[in-house]
């Protein structure tokens, strides 16, 4: 079964209750959605936003097992094989042996930390959000090793890689696609 995007949000908020997390799923999600557009897939918008609401179903309740609990998770739902391929490898060499695959797949993988790096930056900014953030701000962010601490920078550059993209470039549209729904 492909969930929808409330079924999705459901099975999320059944393992996890913290706001922060709540909220990440719905942001890569809405991130997904946005690449899935950018990048020729619109006609996979919505599963993309799928796997992008589900990729941390694990995380909040079972943080030691993270990826390796979600399986049996979304299984236990009937979820589609692929989308578990696909939530499984966005942790991928830290948590995960699945390697990333598919475009989507790598742009999970690329994005994830990112949004939460992007989300902490506009936190920053008078304005609370990242609708008048400009990549110069973002990029200064991101070479600061102290701020957001916890976003693992060699995973989003990793992630760029796996893309075939220049950094900035993953930057840019992971910014422009938060910018869509801020």
């Amino acid at each position: 079964m492909v969930p929808t995007r409330e079924q999705a949000l459901e099975m999320v908020r059944k393992y996890n209750q913290e706001e922060f997390h709540l909220q990440h799923a719905e942001t890569v999600g809405k991130t997904m959605r946005w690449f899935a557009g950018e990048l020729g897939h619109g006609d996979e918008a919505d599963y993309w936003e799928v796997v992008g609401i589900l990729h941390d179903i694990d995380f909040e309740r079972w943080p030691e097992e993270h990826c390796q609990k979600a399986p049996e998770l979304l299984r236990e739902a009937d979820v589609d094989e692929d989308i578990i391929r696909a939530v499984c490898s966005h942790g991928y060499g830290l948590c995960s042996d699945v390697e990333p695959q598919r475009e989507m797949e790598k742009v999970l993988f690329a994005c994830d930390e990112l949004t939460g790096l992007i989300g902490a930056a506009a936190l920053m900014r008078p304005s609370r959000s990242c609708s008048d953030m400009e990549l110069k701000s973002l990029k200064k962010k991101y070479k600061d090793k102290r701020f957001a601490a916890g976003c693992d920078r060699e995973v989003i550059a990793r992630g760029a890689e796996m893309l075939g993209w220049e950094l900035d470039d993953l930057l840019q549209k992971t910014l422009d696609a938060m910018k869509s729904f801020a």
